[in-house]
């Protein structure tokens, strides 16, 4: 019994809040969950030139940004000052809205070629990369001394971090667009082929499988043995992972549009943009709404929690401050360009990239 029960603990465990953003929704189970909360009124810390369009979310460790953009390869930045420490040249189609992840002196990233690079962090300079057999949109996890990343290729590849050698690869019916989530030594990914399936990271092979009845490009948000994420069907699912089967699906009794992004967990509360322009936040046990908030354009970009507060983005140019409990706004910052990109935060500090190529520190 008592093993039993420690099993029960590990896998509800919520994931901690990162000390900084070291890949995309901040945590390997992609909560979007920060550990420090920049103001509620926002103001311009620096801003940057980075590229043509700034459709990646930036990775923040160890007080440096990194940051994809199209035109322009990968930047290092400064985060205190914005200053640039180094761009490392993606060829080609560059990059669009992979992010990159960090760890142990690298930083792993995806291009529109289906190149995997593995790149110093020091010093800009290419440790390895790996070639898939399609473009990459998907932003890679760095867990168990591998790199996870999917490819329109219909594979989730696991390299290995240090010299980029293929560990294994799992097919799926479709394109990988979302980024794996990580909890627990299996990474879940919900696919383009309308699956949502469990791949254990030692050996990459798959231990669950549940149709989600739609194509997916949100990446999964895993907290206490569930999985959230919404669908090109109008839906957000919460699926429940011991019990392999979806256990409440919310829909917006009137607008019904596709859930683009990616969902933000905190509180018991599941906060997701739509293609609606709204922000909606729904009980994460029942799926129940609590309260929607309009944005004036549609939102692609993920949501991030810190503080008790909703950091969201929108194709209106404006980036929302929501209160998490009663969706209340609380501050606004109006950059000007569609926001694609979704936040990171680090150190009270938030960084998120335009479409019409800056980069922006607030706090």
């Amino acid at each position: 019994m008592r093993t039993i029960l420690l099993s029960i603990a590990v896998l509800l465990a919520v994931p901690k809040a990162p000390a900084g953003w070291p890949h995309f929704r901040g945590t390997p189970a992609l909560t979007g969950v920060a550990g420090s909360a920049p103001a509620d009124t926002l103001q311009v810390q620096w801003s940057v030139e980075a590229g043509e369009s700034v459709e990646s979310s930036a990775a923040i460790a160890g007080g440096v940004v990194f940051v994809g953009a199209k035109g322009a390869g990968l930047l290092a930045l400064d985060l205190a000052t914005g200053k640039k420490l180094w761009a490392y040249e993606v060829p080609a189609e560059g990059i669009g809205e992979s992010s990159p992840a960090v760890a142990d002196g690298l930083v792993f990233m995806g291009d529109l070629k289906g190149t995997v690079h593995a790149v110093e962090t020091g010093t800009g300079r290419a440790r390895w990369t790996f070639k898939t057999g399609s473009e990459i949109k998907s932003s890679p996890v760095v867990t168990q001394g591998k790199v996870l990343v999917g490819s329109y290729d219909g594979n989730l590849y696991a390299l290995d971090a240090a010299t980029g050698k293929l560990a294994w690869k799992a097919e799926t019916e479709g394109p990988v667009h979302a980024t794996a989530a990580v909890v627990n030594g299996i990474a879940y990914v919900a696919g383009c082929d309308e699956h949502l399936r469990g791949i254990r990271v030692s050996d990459g092979q798959q231990v669950l499988e549940v149709a989600s009845g739609a194509y997916t490009g949100a990446s999964p948000a895993i907290v206490d043995g569930r999985a959230y994420y919404g669908t090109f069907d109008n839906e957000v699912l919460a699926v429940d992972l011991a019990g392999k089967r979806i256990v409440w699906r919310y829909q917006h009794p009137e607008r019904k549009f596709p859930f683009y992004a990616s969902a933000a967990v905190a509180d018991g509360r599941v906060v997701v943009g739509g293609r609606d322009k709204m922000v909606h936040c729904l009980d994460a046990k029942t799926g129940a709404a609590v309260w929607t908030f309009a944005t004036q354009a549609r939102i692609d970009s993920s949501p991030a929690v810190a503080g008790g507060r909703v950091f969201a983005g929108s194709n209106d140019g404006k980036l929302y401050v929501l209160d998490l409990k009663d969706g209340s706004r609380k501050g606004v910052f109006e950059a000007g360009a569609p926001l694609s990109a979704s936040p990171a935060i680090a150190d009270g500090r938030l960084v998120i990239g335009t479409q019409d190529g800056r980069v922006y520190c607030l706090r």
